[in-house]
Protein backbone atom coordinates (compact mmCIF):
# COMPACT_ATOMS: atom_id res chain seq x y z
CA UNK A 1 0.00 0.00 0.00
CA UNK A 2 1.09 3.52 -0.72
CA UNK A 3 1.63 6.38 1.63
CA UNK A 4 -1.08 8.31 -0.14
CA UNK A 5 -3.57 5.42 0.47
CA UNK A 6 -2.31 4.67 3.80
CA UNK A 7 -2.94 8.54 5.15
CA UNK A 8 -6.10 8.41 3.38
CA UNK A 9 -7.52 5.63 5.08
CA UNK A 10 -6.36 6.33 8.73
CA UNK A 11 -7.25 9.95 8.32
CA UNK A 12 -10.61 9.53 7.65
CA UNK A 13 -10.60 6.52 10.36
CA UNK A 14 -9.66 9.41 12.88
CA UNK A 15 -12.89 11.08 11.79
CA UNK A 16 -12.28 13.22 9.30
CA UNK A 17 -15.05 12.81 7.50
CA UNK A 18 -15.93 15.66 5.25
CA UNK A 19 -13.02 17.35 2.78
CA UNK A 20 -13.44 19.88 0.06
CA UNK A 21 -11.10 20.79 -2.42
CA UNK A 22 -9.61 21.08 -6.04
CA UNK A 23 -8.02 17.67 -7.04
CA UNK A 24 -4.65 18.14 -9.27
CA UNK A 25 -1.89 15.44 -9.83
CA UNK A 26 -0.46 15.76 -6.47
CA UNK A 27 -3.25 15.45 -4.42
CA UNK A 28 -5.32 13.21 -6.61
CA UNK A 29 -4.44 9.61 -5.08
CA UNK A 30 -4.83 11.02 -1.70
CA UNK A 31 -7.96 12.52 -1.68
CA UNK A 32 -9.69 9.19 -3.72
CA UNK A 33 -8.28 7.25 -0.85
CA UNK A 34 -9.97 9.13 1.23
CA UNK A 35 -13.36 9.33 -0.73
CA UNK A 36 -12.63 4.96 -1.13
CA UNK A 37 -12.56 4.94 3.08
CA UNK A 38 -15.90 6.95 3.73
CA UNK A 39 -14.94 10.70 3.80
CA UNK A 40 -17.27 12.39 1.85
CA UNK A 41 -15.88 15.32 -1.20
CA UNK A 42 -17.20 18.27 -2.19
CA UNK A 43 -15.20 19.33 -5.40
CA UNK A 44 -15.24 23.82 -5.31
CA UNK A 45 -14.15 25.42 -8.53
CA UNK A 46 -11.54 27.35 -6.98
CA UNK A 47 -9.15 26.78 -4.01
CA UNK A 48 -10.17 29.81 -2.07
CA UNK A 49 -13.63 28.74 -2.16
CA UNK A 50 -13.20 25.10 -1.25
CA UNK A 51 -10.76 26.49 1.84
CA UNK A 52 -13.66 28.46 3.29
CA UNK A 53 -16.35 26.10 2.70
CA UNK A 54 -13.63 23.83 4.80
CA UNK A 55 -13.60 26.22 7.61
CA UNK A 56 -17.98 27.20 7.67
CA UNK A 57 -18.03 23.23 7.91
CA UNK A 58 -15.91 22.99 10.76
CA UNK A 59 -17.63 25.57 12.48
CA UNK A 60 -20.82 24.25 12.11
CA UNK A 61 -20.54 20.83 12.75
CA UNK A 62 -18.38 21.04 15.20
CA UNK A 63 -16.11 18.64 13.42
CA UNK A 64 -12.86 18.52 12.06
CA UNK A 65 -12.46 19.06 8.66
CA UNK A 66 -10.33 19.09 5.71
CA UNK A 67 -9.05 20.81 2.94
CA UNK A 68 -7.14 18.88 -0.17
CA UNK A 69 -4.90 20.75 -2.86
CA UNK A 70 -2.18 20.49 -5.30
CA UNK A 71 1.24 21.66 -4.31
CA UNK A 72 2.71 24.78 -5.29
CA UNK A 73 -0.61 27.15 -6.81
CA UNK A 74 -2.77 24.61 -5.41
CA UNK A 75 -1.91 26.29 -1.99
CA UNK A 76 -1.31 29.59 -2.58
CA UNK A 77 -4.96 30.12 -4.66
CA UNK A 78 -6.17 28.82 -0.88
CA UNK A 79 -4.46 30.88 1.19
CA UNK A 80 -7.27 33.50 2.02
CA UNK A 81 -9.22 30.64 3.10
CA UNK A 82 -6.41 29.14 5.57
CA UNK A 83 -5.53 32.55 7.12
CA UNK A 84 -8.98 33.12 7.78
CA UNK A 85 -9.68 29.80 9.42
CA UNK A 86 -6.20 30.22 11.02
CA UNK A 87 -7.57 33.60 12.59
CA UNK A 88 -10.51 31.62 14.36
CA UNK A 89 -8.62 28.94 15.49
CA UNK A 90 -11.05 26.65 13.35
CA UNK A 91 -9.72 23.29 13.31
CA UNK A 92 -8.74 22.79 10.02
CA UNK A 93 -6.62 20.34 8.57
CA UNK A 94 -5.02 21.14 4.88
CA UNK A 95 -3.93 18.48 3.13
CA UNK A 96 -1.30 19.92 0.21
CA UNK A 97 0.92 17.67 -1.84
CA UNK A 98 4.53 19.16 -2.15
CA UNK A 99 7.69 19.37 -3.77
CA UNK A 100 11.27 19.62 -2.55
CA UNK A 101 12.91 20.75 -5.49
CA UNK A 102 13.43 24.22 -5.57
CA UNK A 103 14.25 24.36 -9.27
CA UNK A 104 10.41 23.10 -9.33
CA UNK A 105 7.83 25.11 -10.78
CA UNK A 106 5.99 23.82 -8.27
CA UNK A 107 7.83 24.49 -5.43
CA UNK A 108 7.23 27.28 -2.97
CA UNK A 109 8.02 27.21 0.87
CA UNK A 110 4.92 25.73 1.99
CA UNK A 111 5.93 25.79 5.64
CA UNK A 112 6.65 29.49 5.46
CA UNK A 113 3.78 29.90 4.22
CA UNK A 114 1.48 28.33 6.93
CA UNK A 115 3.47 30.46 9.32
CA UNK A 116 3.02 33.57 7.47
CA UNK A 117 -0.68 33.49 8.51
CA UNK A 118 -1.20 31.79 11.84
CA UNK A 119 -1.40 28.19 10.64
CA UNK A 120 0.67 24.95 12.35
CA UNK A 121 2.94 23.33 9.51
CA UNK A 122 3.53 19.21 9.87
CA UNK A 123 5.15 17.24 7.27
CA UNK A 124 4.18 13.60 6.13
CA UNK A 125 8.46 12.24 6.39
CA UNK A 126 8.61 8.88 5.74
CA UNK A 127 6.81 5.72 4.66
CA UNK A 128 7.21 4.51 8.15
CA UNK A 129 5.82 7.12 10.08
CA UNK A 130 3.52 8.80 7.76
CA UNK A 131 0.28 7.02 9.34
CA UNK A 132 1.49 8.01 12.84
CA UNK A 133 2.39 12.07 11.21
CA UNK A 134 -0.80 12.59 9.81
CA UNK A 135 -2.29 11.65 13.23
CA UNK A 136 -0.73 13.97 14.88
CA UNK A 137 -1.51 16.28 12.52
CA UNK A 138 -5.04 15.98 13.03
CA UNK A 139 -4.97 15.49 16.87
CA UNK A 140 -3.08 19.27 16.99
CA UNK A 141 -6.51 20.62 14.66
CA UNK A 142 -8.63 19.27 17.53
CA UNK A 143 -7.13 19.05 20.64
CA UNK A 144 -5.38 22.44 20.50
CA UNK A 145 -7.87 24.05 18.09
CA UNK A 146 -5.72 25.14 15.10
CA UNK A 147 -5.37 25.33 11.47
CA UNK A 148 -2.77 22.74 10.58
CA UNK A 149 -0.98 22.32 6.85
CA UNK A 150 0.15 18.54 6.93
CA UNK A 151 2.47 19.07 3.79
CA UNK A 152 2.89 15.74 2.15
CA UNK A 153 6.03 15.38 -0.03
CA UNK A 154 5.22 13.72 -3.60
CA UNK A 155 7.98 11.39 -3.35
CA UNK A 156 7.20 10.45 -0.12
CA UNK A 157 3.50 9.89 -0.81
CA UNK A 158 3.99 7.39 -3.78
CA UNK A 159 6.09 4.87 -0.89
CA UNK A 160 4.84 1.57 -0.29
CA UNK A 161 4.40 1.43 3.57
CA UNK A 162 5.61 -1.25 5.12
CA UNK A 163 3.86 -4.28 6.28
CA UNK A 164 0.54 -3.11 5.51
CA UNK A 165 -1.61 -5.19 3.77
CA UNK A 166 -4.69 -4.19 1.33
CA UNK A 167 -7.11 -5.11 3.27
CA UNK A 168 -9.62 -2.07 3.73
CA UNK A 169 -10.14 -2.65 7.32
CA UNK A 170 -6.45 -3.66 7.85
CA UNK A 171 -6.08 -2.43 11.69
CA UNK A 172 -2.16 -1.16 11.10
CA UNK A 173 -3.36 1.71 8.95
CA UNK A 174 -5.73 2.72 11.18
CA UNK A 175 -3.77 3.60 14.38
CA UNK A 176 -5.16 5.33 17.75
CA UNK A 177 -8.04 7.90 17.01
CA UNK A 178 -6.80 11.33 18.44
CA UNK A 179 -8.70 12.58 21.37
CA UNK A 180 -11.22 15.16 21.87
CA UNK A 181 -10.50 17.92 23.07
CA UNK A 182 -10.12 18.10 26.93
CA UNK A 183 -12.28 20.68 28.76
CA UNK A 184 -10.04 22.48 30.93
CA UNK A 185 -10.96 22.60 34.91
CA UNK A 186 -10.46 26.46 36.43
CA UNK A 187 -8.51 26.81 39.26
CA UNK A 188 -10.32 26.87 42.63
CA UNK A 189 -8.42 30.19 43.68
CA UNK A 190 -10.05 31.64 40.17
CA UNK A 191 -13.59 30.59 40.51
CA UNK A 192 -13.95 32.15 44.30
CA UNK A 193 -12.48 35.45 42.85
CA UNK A 194 -15.20 34.93 40.19
CA UNK A 195 -17.71 34.44 42.48
CA UNK A 196 -16.31 37.31 44.75
CA UNK A 197 -16.98 39.87 42.18
CA UNK A 198 -19.86 38.76 40.67
CA UNK A 199 -21.71 39.32 44.15
CA UNK A 200 -20.34 43.00 44.56
CA UNK A 201 -21.65 43.69 40.99
CA UNK A 202 -25.16 45.35 41.22
CA UNK A 203 -25.32 45.55 37.06
CA UNK A 204 -23.37 42.71 35.37
CA UNK A 205 -23.20 42.31 31.68
CA UNK A 206 -22.05 38.64 30.11
CA UNK A 207 -20.64 39.09 26.55
CA UNK A 208 -20.17 35.64 24.82
CA UNK A 209 -17.75 34.74 22.42
CA UNK A 210 -16.87 31.79 20.12
CA UNK A 211 -15.78 29.61 23.15
CA UNK A 212 -19.26 29.52 24.59
CA UNK A 213 -21.01 28.42 21.83
CA UNK A 214 -22.47 25.37 22.81
CA UNK A 215 -25.43 24.12 24.67
CA UNK A 216 -24.38 23.20 27.92
CA UNK A 217 -22.31 26.68 27.63
CA UNK A 218 -25.43 28.63 26.89
CA UNK A 219 -27.74 27.04 29.92
CA UNK A 220 -24.86 27.57 32.38
CA UNK A 221 -24.24 31.49 31.49
CA UNK A 222 -27.99 31.72 31.75
CA UNK A 223 -28.38 30.10 35.01
CA UNK A 224 -25.78 32.37 35.84
CA UNK A 225 -26.48 35.47 34.74
CA UNK A 226 -30.12 34.67 36.23
CA UNK A 227 -28.86 34.38 40.13
CA UNK A 228 -26.66 37.62 39.61
CA UNK A 229 -29.00 39.57 37.41
CA UNK A 230 -26.96 39.90 34.88
CA UNK A 231 -27.51 41.14 31.17
CA UNK A 232 -27.01 38.97 28.14
CA UNK A 233 -25.07 39.80 24.85
CA UNK A 234 -22.80 37.86 22.55
CA UNK A 235 -20.07 38.32 19.82
CA UNK A 236 -20.92 38.85 16.54
CA UNK A 237 -19.73 35.01 16.03
CA UNK A 238 -21.79 33.53 19.06
CA UNK A 239 -24.64 35.24 17.67
CA UNK A 240 -27.94 33.65 18.53
CA UNK A 241 -26.66 31.76 21.84
CA UNK A 242 -29.48 33.61 23.94
CA UNK A 243 -32.17 33.59 21.32
CA UNK A 244 -35.77 34.06 22.94
CA UNK A 245 -33.95 34.94 26.36
CA UNK A 246 -36.02 38.29 27.55
CA UNK A 247 -32.76 39.67 29.44
CA UNK A 248 -30.74 39.28 25.81
CA UNK A 249 -28.95 42.53 24.68
CA UNK A 250 -27.96 40.32 21.22
CA UNK A 251 -24.52 41.54 19.82
CA UNK A 252 -22.41 43.42 21.71
CA UNK A 253 -20.27 45.95 19.71
CA UNK A 254 -20.18 47.75 16.77
CA UNK A 255 -23.15 45.92 15.38
CA UNK A 256 -25.25 46.76 18.79
CA UNK A 257 -28.82 48.34 18.77
CA UNK A 258 -28.45 51.63 20.30
CA UNK A 259 -30.11 50.46 23.22
CA UNK A 260 -27.72 47.49 23.64
CA UNK A 261 -24.91 50.29 23.27
CA UNK A 262 -26.39 52.10 26.52
CA UNK A 263 -26.93 49.36 28.47
CA UNK A 264 -23.42 47.48 28.16
CA UNK A 265 -21.99 50.77 28.62
CA UNK A 266 -23.83 51.33 32.15
CA UNK A 267 -22.47 48.16 33.64
CA UNK A 268 -20.59 47.88 36.43
CA UNK A 269 -19.02 44.18 35.64
CA UNK A 270 -18.51 43.36 32.08
CA UNK A 271 -17.46 39.78 31.65
CA UNK A 272 -16.25 38.20 28.07
CA UNK A 273 -17.10 34.25 28.23
CA UNK A 274 -14.75 32.57 25.49
CA UNK A 275 -14.69 36.35 24.54
CA UNK A 276 -12.00 38.24 23.10
CA UNK A 277 -12.92 42.21 24.45
CA UNK A 278 -11.60 43.07 21.27
CA UNK A 279 -12.05 46.76 18.87
CA UNK A 280 -14.96 45.14 17.58
CA UNK A 281 -16.86 43.62 20.78
CA UNK A 282 -16.18 46.54 23.36
CA UNK A 283 -16.02 49.63 20.15
CA UNK A 284 -12.32 49.88 20.79
CA UNK A 285 -13.05 50.49 24.30
CA UNK A 286 -15.78 52.50 24.67
CA UNK A 287 -18.23 50.36 25.57
CA UNK A 288 -16.95 50.06 28.78
CA UNK A 289 -17.77 52.64 31.30
CA UNK A 290 -14.90 54.32 33.32
CA UNK A 291 -15.34 52.08 36.79
CA UNK A 292 -16.59 48.89 34.85
CA UNK A 293 -14.97 45.70 36.37
CA UNK A 294 -13.56 43.62 33.47
CA UNK A 295 -12.74 39.98 33.74
CA UNK A 296 -12.44 37.28 30.81
CA UNK A 297 -13.03 33.46 30.59
CA UNK A 298 -10.88 31.61 28.38
CA UNK A 299 -9.62 27.89 28.48
CA UNK A 300 -6.64 29.01 26.52
CA UNK A 301 -4.49 31.46 28.75
CA UNK A 302 -2.53 33.27 26.14
CA UNK A 303 -6.21 34.86 25.21
CA UNK A 304 -6.56 36.44 28.24
CA UNK A 305 -5.65 40.40 28.14
CA UNK A 306 -4.64 40.17 25.01
CA UNK A 307 -6.16 42.86 24.40
CA UNK A 308 -7.08 44.82 27.05
CA UNK A 309 -6.42 45.21 30.64
CA UNK A 310 -8.58 42.94 32.39
CA UNK A 311 -9.39 43.21 36.03
CA UNK A 312 -9.59 39.25 36.56
CA UNK A 313 -8.30 36.21 34.31
CA UNK A 314 -9.78 33.23 34.55
CA UNK A 315 -8.55 30.32 32.54
CA UNK A 316 -10.79 27.28 32.24
CA UNK A 317 -13.92 26.30 29.84
CA UNK A 318 -16.28 28.24 29.48
CA UNK A 319 -19.22 25.62 31.08
CA UNK A 320 -17.12 24.05 33.50
CA UNK A 321 -16.28 27.65 34.85
CA UNK A 322 -19.88 28.72 34.78
CA UNK A 323 -20.99 25.95 36.80
CA UNK A 324 -18.16 25.88 39.16
CA UNK A 325 -19.00 29.87 40.08
CA UNK A 326 -22.65 28.74 40.94
CA UNK A 327 -21.77 25.78 43.09
CA UNK A 328 -19.12 28.17 44.59
CA UNK A 329 -22.18 30.74 44.80
CA UNK A 330 -24.00 28.07 46.08
CA UNK A 331 -21.47 27.36 49.27
CA UNK A 332 -20.77 30.36 50.04
CA UNK A 333 -24.65 31.54 50.48
CA UNK A 334 -25.63 28.37 52.57
CA UNK A 335 -22.29 28.77 54.80
CA UNK A 336 -24.29 31.96 55.05
CA UNK A 337 -27.46 31.03 55.85
CA UNK A 338 -26.16 28.38 58.32
CA UNK A 339 -24.42 31.37 60.24
CA UNK A 340 -27.47 33.24 60.33
CA UNK A 341 -29.76 30.53 61.30
CA UNK A 342 -27.28 29.83 64.57
CA UNK A 343 -27.73 33.40 65.69
CA UNK A 344 -31.30 33.03 65.11
CA UNK A 345 -31.85 35.87 62.25
CA UNK A 346 -34.07 35.62 59.21
CA UNK A 347 -31.85 37.12 56.21
CA UNK A 348 -34.29 37.05 52.88
CA UNK A 349 -34.23 40.61 52.41
CA UNK A 350 -36.56 40.52 49.56
CA UNK A 351 -34.42 37.98 47.65
CA UNK A 352 -36.26 34.34 47.05
CA UNK A 353 -35.42 30.75 47.18
CA UNK A 354 -33.66 28.98 50.20
CA UNK A 355 -30.78 27.53 50.64
CA UNK A 356 -28.29 29.45 48.22
CA UNK A 357 -30.93 29.42 45.54
CA UNK A 358 -31.60 33.28 45.69
CA UNK A 359 -31.41 35.29 42.45
CA UNK A 360 -30.49 39.16 42.76
CA UNK A 361 -32.35 41.61 41.11
CA UNK A 362 -29.19 43.33 40.01
CA UNK A 363 -29.77 44.85 36.08
CA UNK A 364 -33.12 43.31 35.51
CA UNK A 365 -35.77 45.53 36.39
CA UNK A 366 -38.76 45.77 34.95
CA UNK A 367 -38.31 48.92 33.46
CA UNK A 368 -35.30 47.39 31.52
CA UNK A 369 -37.09 44.46 30.52
CA UNK A 370 -39.89 46.01 28.89
CA UNK A 371 -37.07 48.23 26.81
CA UNK A 372 -35.91 45.56 25.74
CA UNK A 373 -38.34 43.71 24.40
CA UNK A 374 -39.84 46.97 22.76
CA UNK A 375 -36.14 48.09 20.80
CA UNK A 376 -33.44 46.04 21.58
CA UNK A 377 -33.40 44.46 17.73
CA UNK A 378 -32.25 47.15 15.12
CA UNK A 379 -35.60 46.10 13.05
CA UNK A 380 -37.26 48.19 16.21
CA UNK A 381 -34.91 51.43 15.72
CA UNK A 382 -37.54 53.52 13.78
CA UNK A 383 -35.52 55.15 10.39
CA UNK A 384 -36.29 56.98 7.37
CA UNK A 385 -36.78 54.77 4.41
CA UNK A 386 -34.92 56.15 1.92
CA UNK A 387 -36.31 53.51 -1.05
CA UNK A 388 -37.19 54.68 -4.32
CA UNK A 389 -38.70 52.98 -6.96
CA UNK A 390 -35.25 52.30 -8.62
CA UNK A 391 -33.39 51.38 -5.67
CA UNK A 392 -34.80 49.65 -2.30
CA UNK A 393 -33.50 50.67 1.46
CA UNK A 394 -31.18 47.74 2.66
CA UNK A 395 -33.25 48.00 6.11
CA UNK A 396 -36.28 47.74 4.47
CA UNK A 397 -35.15 44.94 2.60
CA UNK A 398 -33.75 43.24 5.27
CA UNK A 399 -36.84 43.59 7.44
CA UNK A 400 -38.64 42.20 4.83
CA UNK A 401 -36.68 39.07 4.03
CA UNK A 402 -36.86 38.09 7.80
CA UNK A 403 -40.64 37.88 7.90
CA UNK A 404 -40.95 36.36 4.35
CA UNK A 405 -38.19 33.42 4.91
CA UNK A 406 -38.54 30.69 7.35
CA UNK A 407 -37.09 31.00 10.90
CA UNK A 408 -35.02 27.55 10.68
CA UNK A 409 -31.83 29.10 8.90
CA UNK A 410 -28.40 29.43 8.50
CA UNK A 411 -27.14 32.52 7.13
CA UNK A 412 -23.16 33.21 5.89
CA UNK A 413 -22.03 36.75 5.25
CA UNK A 414 -19.58 38.27 3.47
CA UNK A 415 -17.73 41.02 4.33
CA UNK A 416 -18.65 45.01 2.94
CA UNK A 417 -20.58 48.12 3.91
CA UNK A 418 -23.75 46.24 3.56
CA UNK A 419 -23.08 43.43 6.14
CA UNK A 420 -24.43 44.52 9.00
CA UNK A 421 -27.59 44.38 7.64
CA UNK A 422 -28.30 40.60 6.63
CA UNK A 423 -26.08 40.21 10.39
CA UNK A 424 -28.38 41.59 12.45
CA UNK A 425 -31.76 42.46 10.65
CA UNK A 426 -32.27 38.51 9.81
CA UNK A 427 -32.77 36.66 13.00
CA UNK A 428 -31.10 33.49 14.12
CA UNK A 429 -32.88 30.09 15.74
CA UNK A 430 -29.56 29.69 18.10
CA UNK A 431 -25.75 30.17 17.58
CA UNK A 432 -25.65 27.65 14.76
CA UNK A 433 -27.66 29.80 12.69
CA UNK A 434 -25.14 32.30 11.63
CA UNK A 435 -21.70 31.69 10.13
CA UNK A 436 -19.50 34.73 10.14
CA UNK A 437 -16.02 34.32 8.74
CA UNK A 438 -14.37 37.37 9.50
CA UNK A 439 -11.36 37.23 11.36
CA UNK A 440 -9.75 38.51 8.00
CA UNK A 441 -12.22 40.68 6.84
CA UNK A 442 -11.75 39.45 3.76
CA UNK A 443 -14.88 39.79 0.94
CA UNK A 444 -15.63 37.24 -1.59
CA UNK A 445 -15.80 34.33 1.21
CA UNK A 446 -19.67 34.68 1.66
CA UNK A 447 -20.89 32.18 -0.96
CA UNK A 448 -18.24 29.73 0.38
CA UNK A 449 -19.28 30.39 3.62
CA UNK A 450 -22.83 29.81 3.32
CA UNK A 451 -22.11 26.35 1.16
CA UNK A 452 -20.17 25.04 4.48
CA UNK A 453 -22.75 25.91 6.62
CA UNK A 454 -25.41 24.38 4.54
CA UNK A 455 -23.54 21.46 4.33
CA UNK A 456 -22.96 20.96 8.02
CA UNK A 457 -26.48 22.08 8.42
CA UNK A 458 -29.18 20.29 5.94
CA UNK A 459 -32.03 20.70 8.09
CA UNK A 460 -32.02 24.22 7.58
CA UNK A 461 -32.75 26.87 4.85
CA UNK A 462 -29.38 28.29 3.75
CA UNK A 463 -28.84 32.38 2.96
CA UNK A 464 -25.66 33.80 1.75
CA UNK A 465 -25.87 37.56 2.03
CA UNK A 466 -23.49 39.24 -0.30
CA UNK A 467 -22.40 42.07 -1.43
CA UNK A 468 -22.16 43.06 -5.44
CA UNK A 469 -18.05 43.02 -5.31
CA UNK A 470 -18.12 39.72 -3.15
CA UNK A 471 -20.87 37.94 -5.09
CA UNK A 472 -18.75 38.37 -8.44
CA UNK A 473 -14.95 37.34 -6.69
CA UNK A 474 -16.97 34.28 -5.51
CA UNK A 475 -18.88 33.57 -8.65
CA UNK A 476 -17.17 30.29 -9.06
CA UNK A 477 -19.21 28.49 -6.42
CA UNK A 478 -22.75 29.59 -7.69
CA UNK A 479 -21.57 26.34 -9.86
CA UNK A 480 -21.06 24.34 -6.99
CA UNK A 481 -24.02 25.27 -5.05
CA UNK A 482 -26.17 24.04 -8.29
CA UNK A 483 -23.92 21.32 -8.86
CA UNK A 484 -24.42 20.30 -5.23
CA UNK A 485 -28.47 20.61 -5.45
CA UNK A 486 -28.74 23.44 -2.12
CA UNK A 487 -32.07 24.91 -1.85
CA UNK A 488 -30.21 28.36 -1.36
CA UNK A 489 -31.40 31.63 -1.01
CA UNK A 490 -28.60 33.96 -2.19
CA UNK A 491 -29.02 37.93 -1.74
CA UNK A 492 -26.74 40.34 -3.21
CA UNK A 493 -26.86 43.94 -1.64
CA UNK A 494 -25.92 45.44 -4.95
CA UNK A 495 -24.76 48.97 -4.75
CA UNK A 496 -22.32 48.96 -7.83
CA UNK A 497 -19.31 49.64 -5.63
CA UNK A 498 -16.90 48.72 -3.04
CA UNK A 499 -19.14 50.45 -0.83
CA UNK A 500 -17.51 50.53 2.31
CA UNK A 501 -14.71 52.75 0.59
CA UNK A 502 -16.86 55.01 -1.68
CA UNK A 503 -18.66 55.64 1.93
CA UNK A 504 -14.86 56.10 3.46
CA UNK A 505 -12.99 57.92 1.06
CA UNK A 506 -16.59 60.13 -0.79
CA UNK A 507 -16.79 62.46 1.98
CA UNK A 508 -13.50 64.20 1.52
CA UNK A 509 -13.73 64.67 -2.27
CA UNK A 510 -11.35 61.82 -3.04
CA UNK A 511 -12.09 60.19 -6.79
CA UNK A 512 -13.91 57.04 -6.53
CA UNK A 513 -13.58 55.55 -9.93
CA UNK A 514 -11.52 53.05 -8.76
CA UNK A 515 -14.59 51.74 -6.61
CA UNK A 516 -17.40 51.90 -8.59
CA UNK A 517 -18.61 49.79 -11.56
CA UNK A 518 -21.10 50.16 -14.20
CA UNK A 519 -24.49 47.94 -13.52
CA UNK A 520 -24.20 44.70 -13.46
CA UNK A 521 -27.22 42.42 -14.12
CA UNK A 522 -25.89 39.84 -11.45
CA UNK A 523 -29.55 37.97 -11.78
CA UNK A 524 -28.38 37.47 -15.02
CA UNK A 525 -25.24 35.80 -14.10
CA UNK A 526 -27.18 33.71 -11.87
CA UNK A 527 -29.57 32.26 -14.27
CA UNK A 528 -26.63 31.10 -16.68
CA UNK A 529 -25.19 29.57 -13.43
CA UNK A 530 -28.78 27.18 -13.43
CA UNK A 531 -30.47 29.56 -10.51
CA UNK A 532 -33.44 31.21 -10.15
CA UNK A 533 -33.13 34.81 -10.18
CA UNK A 534 -35.33 37.99 -9.05
CA UNK A 535 -34.44 41.71 -9.24
CA UNK A 536 -35.43 43.64 -6.79
CA UNK A 537 -36.18 46.97 -6.55
CA UNK A 538 -39.09 47.58 -4.27
CA UNK A 539 -40.74 45.70 -1.58
CA UNK A 540 -43.31 44.61 -4.18
CA UNK A 541 -40.42 42.36 -6.18
CA UNK A 542 -40.07 40.49 -2.96
CA UNK A 543 -43.19 38.12 -4.14
CA UNK A 544 -41.25 36.26 -6.18
CA UNK A 545 -39.62 35.10 -3.27
CA UNK A 546 -42.49 34.32 -1.32
CA UNK A 547 -43.75 32.29 -4.53
CA UNK A 548 -40.29 30.36 -4.44
CA UNK A 549 -40.40 29.47 -1.20
CA UNK A 550 -43.95 28.09 -1.71
CA UNK A 551 -42.54 26.02 -4.76
CA UNK A 552 -40.46 22.81 -5.24
CA UNK A 553 -37.22 24.85 -4.89
CA UNK A 554 -36.00 22.73 -7.17
CA UNK A 555 -33.29 25.55 -7.99
CA UNK A 556 -31.67 27.49 -5.54
CA UNK A 557 -32.61 31.12 -6.07
CA UNK A 558 -30.39 34.55 -6.58
CA UNK A 559 -31.93 37.73 -4.97
CA UNK A 560 -30.20 40.91 -7.07
CA UNK A 561 -31.06 43.77 -4.41
CA UNK A 562 -30.54 47.16 -5.93
CA UNK A 563 -30.19 48.75 -2.97
CA UNK A 564 -30.00 52.55 -1.81
CA UNK A 565 -26.51 53.47 -2.18
CA UNK A 566 -26.51 57.13 -0.66
CA UNK A 567 -25.56 56.41 2.70
CA UNK A 568 -22.56 54.47 4.62
CA UNK A 569 -23.86 51.50 7.18
CA UNK A 570 -24.17 52.67 10.90
CA UNK A 571 -21.21 50.21 11.57
CA UNK A 572 -18.69 51.60 8.90
CA UNK A 573 -17.45 54.14 10.96
CA UNK A 574 -16.21 51.43 14.34
CA UNK A 575 -15.19 49.30 11.50
CA UNK A 576 -12.41 52.08 9.70
CA UNK A 577 -11.25 53.66 13.07
CA UNK A 578 -9.52 50.36 13.56
CA UNK A 579 -7.37 51.06 9.97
Amino acid sequence: MKVAEAVGRALYAAGVGQVFGVVGSGNFHLTNAMVAAGSRFVAARHEGGAATMADAYARMSGTVAALSVHQGPGLTNAMTGIAEAAKSRTPLLVLAAEVTEPRSNFYVDQEALARSVGAVSARVTSAEDAVTEALDAVRRAVCERRTVLLNLPLGVQALDVPEVSDAPDDASTLAVVPPERASVEPEFADVEALARVLDKSRRPVFVAGRGARSPGARDALAALAERHGALLATSAVARGLFHGDPWSLDVSGGFASPLAAELIQQADLIVGWGCALNMWTMRHGRLIGPDTTVVQVDDDASALGAHREVHLGVTGDVELTARRALETDDANRQAQHGEQAQQGHRAQQGEQGQHGRQSRQGFRTDDIGAAIAARVRWRDVPYEDTSSRERIDPRTLSIALDDILPAERVIGVDSGNFMGYPSMYLSVPDENGLCFTQAFQSIGLGLATAIGAALARPDRLPVAALGDGGAMMGAAEFDTVRRLGLPMVVVVYNDDAYGAEVHHFGPDGHPLETVEFPPTDIAAVARGYGFEAVTVRTRADLKAVEDWLAGPRSAPLLIDAKVVADRGAWWLEEAFRGH
